[in-house]
């Protein structure tokens, strides 16, 4: 019998269903013990479905802990470019949750930074997405409301390229230590990020080589790639490790009051893009910053017959067709090719100008 009296403290039930034990105990009455194991084997035969658990944040958290993904595992200025993005969508969604942003929402905001300019508004949507994605990828929100928004078509120019004597034009234009330290960024061809992280560890006189180190790489690691020295950067480098303060590790530093707390701190440059406006108008060239080294460098190269493995290998480029975009250069096939459409046109209109001529004559 399932159903029995246990004197002095009352009535249970008790039975076994698939090798499973199911009990309950003290009811006051046959009945009401009968009718809970009545009740108790129809919900183990008509099992409910489990509640579904919501799967929802408020926004603002989740865009912290974007940030700190970000800042663990990306470069510090892509960090302070989602930090930058980020106070602007926080002042606009801040109170609300991820689900109440609606697709048209978002769309809205990114054809109001399109008067910025289409480059800006398709920032905001890759930006947005890997937010979402972010969310999406721990089941912090169940969908990416970005996703069905496109990117704005955008007019692309050929990138400004400095040539060679510009750049000594540029360079020229510096004190000795910023001298020294663009020298040392086009000699290597390196991220202005990598020559600020640069450390004394990193150099390798003896051997001629530097250490680069960055975070472009697929997980955010900070992954290193040895790049050789040209004779002119054996000799800056020479000369500031003769020169150094042996307290600091870094190549390049400087004393900065820090805007947080007002102390002062030394330590390594985080950028400088503010100096080579000013640097490029005394030039009398036309403007360009920090990372047109790298292209003139890899276009010049490129010029040169270098190998494009080798070329990719120097920028630190993760693929190939990176790399390509870095290749300014006009190359010897198509210098050929259009020499070879030009030779063909021209004979193609002497025979039609033949042709015509004999029809005439007839």
């Amino acid at each position: 019998m399932s159903v029995y009296l246990v004197k002095g403290k009352g009535w249970r039930y008790d039975f076994t269903l698939k090798g499973e034990r199911y009990t309950e105990t003290w009811f006051k009455t046959k009945k009401e013990a009968v009718q809970a194991e009545a009740k108790r084997r129809e919900e183990l035969k008509n099992p409910r479905p489990a509640p579904a658990v919501p799967t929802d944040m408020a926004f603002l958290e989740l865009v912290n802990l974007r940030l700190d993904h970000v800042k663990a595992y990306n470069s510090a200025r892509h960090y302070q470019e989602h930090v930058y993005m980020a106070r602007r969508w926080v002042k606009k969604w801040g109170n609300l949750s991820c689900s109440e942003l609606s697709q048209q929402m978002l769309e809205r905001h990114i054809l109001e930074r399109s008067e910025v300019s289409p480059f800006t508004a398709n920032k905001e949507i890759r930006y947005l997405r890997s937010t979402f994605n972010f969310g999406k990828k721990r089941k912090l929100t169940p969908y990416n409301p970005i996703d069905g928004i496109s990117f704005l078509p955008m007019e692309k120019k050929v990138k400004h390229v400095p040539t060679p004597e510009d750049i000594d034009k540029v360079i020229t234009q510096a004190n000795p230590e910023t001298q020294e330290y663009l020298w040392t960024i086009r000699e290597t061809l390196a991220r202005i990020s990598e020559i600020n992280r640069l450390t004394w560890d990193d150099v390798n006189l003896e051997e001629r080589f530097v250490i680069l180190y960055t975070r472009k790489k697929k997980g955010g690691h900070l992954t290193p790639r040895k790049v050789p020295m040209t004779q002119k950067l054996f000799e800056i480098l020479s000369k500031r490790l003769r020169e150094r303060d042996f307290d600091k590790p870094w190549v390049f530093w400087h004393t900065y009051t820090s805007s947080k707390t007002g102390e002062t701190i030394d330590g390594p440059y985080q950028d400088r893009k503010k100096f080579m406006r000013t640097l490029c108008k005394k030039a009398g060239v036309k403007y360009f910053r920090f990372h047109a080294l790298r292209h003139a460098g890899a276009s010049l190269m490129d010029s040169s017959n270098v190998p494009i493995g080798a070329i990719q290998r120097i920028l630190g480029h993760e693929n190939r067709t990176t790399t390509e975009i870095y290749l300014h250069s006009i190359g010897e096939m198509e210098t050929d090719a259009i020499s070879i459409y030009e030779h063909a046109r021209q004979n193609s209109h002497t025979i039609s100008h033949m042709n015509e001529s004999a029809v005439t004559l007839h």
